[in-house]
């Protein structure tokens, strides 16, 4: 069980850099495609390429139809997971893309508070300290520029909370069922609540254009979200929540703005600071500390009540 914790947390690592080195891609995405058709096409791509791979490697079983309870959980998680894309995306039209990675870290906070309202799983001492670390490593990466927030600021805030949601229910469902199936169900999830959403609050008719979808920075932000950021990350991370818990997924997930802000400052020059460092510094201390062994941390790990209602 440890090798495979540490498998998971050094494959959700990934998935964080990724997910951190992808904002700037899309802000540049979405000054031609808007946020929620971008979110559509990405999903819808994501959802295709996880479908053939279903049919064509993965399929063991011999009824093709998922149960219900299956695709009530993944209806679930992609629920959430399409307020959190949603927000994102929508904030990164009025906010930087490293402050948008700071703001959405801060479900680092919120998913320990989740954990033990929802799920009654309470951290050990050494998660909480990690937490609190991360959250003073947060708090110096989010004030690099001033203290005034702008509407899309408030758009991320909301989008951590829906993350942080994302991967409380994650947490929950993950280990009950296959992480392809429940992938593709959210995914599918997302796909059609973005298309539904495109239709109602943007010009789609427009959007959905050959001259657009040819852009060097939609096509590019298309292809590599799709495949990279959605379809492997979230199966990585639909699979690898079964071996860890929601506070150290949380954690893990703070690297986002480390990685958002590093990518900023290599692609479009956006200023590193010593707040920034510091931040930096703080998370990874918060990070190895949560990681360190405590007494009491053996059993916190997987013992989820399922019972609880996400």
């Amino acid at each position: 069980m440890k090798k495979k914790s540490f498998i998971a947390d050094g494959t959700l690592l990934f998935v964080v850099f990724v997910w951190g080195s992808t904002f700037v891609l899309v802000q540049d995405a979405i000054s031609f495609l808007e946020p929620f058709s971008f979110n559509a096409v990405r999903f819808c791509m994501a959802f295709l390429f996880l479908l053939f791979w279903y049919l064509f490697f993965y399929k063991k079983k011999t009824s093709f139809i998922p149960s219900k309870s299956l695709l009530f959980s993944g209806f679930k998680m992609g629920i959430w997971l399409f307020l959190g894309y949603a927000f994102q995306t929508v904030g990164l039209l009025t906010t930087t893309p490293a402050k948008a990675g700071f703001i959405t870290g801060l479900s680092v906070v919120l998913v320990p508070l989740f954990s033990l309202l929802l799920l009654k799983q309470k951290p050990s001492r050494n998660a909480v300290i990690g937490v609190g670390l991360a959250t003073v490593g947060l708090y110096f990466m989010t004030m690099v520029k001033n203290a005034s927030l702008t509407q899309g600021d408030f758009f991320v805030f909301l989008c951590a909370i829906s993350f942080a949601m994302h991967i409380i229910t994650t947490s929950k469902h993950a280990k009950h069922y296959p992480a392809l199936e429940l992938t593709l169900t959210q995914i599918a999830t997302v796909a059609l609540l973005s298309f539904a959403s495109s239709f109602i609050f943007e010009n789609a008719n427009e959007m959905y254009s050959l001259d657009v979808f040819l852009q060097k920075e939609v096509l590019s932000a298309l292809l590599i979200t799709s495949l990279l950021a959605t379809a492997f990350a979230f199966l990585a991370q639909t699979y690898f929540q079964a071996y860890t818990s929601p506070t150290r997924v949380a954690l893990i997930f703070a690297m986002e703005p480390v990685f958002a802000g590093v990518t900023s400052f290599m692609l479009i020059s956006e200023k590193f600071t010593g707040n920034m460092i510091a931040g930096c510094i703080f998370i990874f201390l918060g990070m190895i500390l949560a990681e360190w062994p405590s007494k009491n941390s053996h059993s916190s790990t997987q013992n989820l009540d399922t019972n609880q209602t996400v």
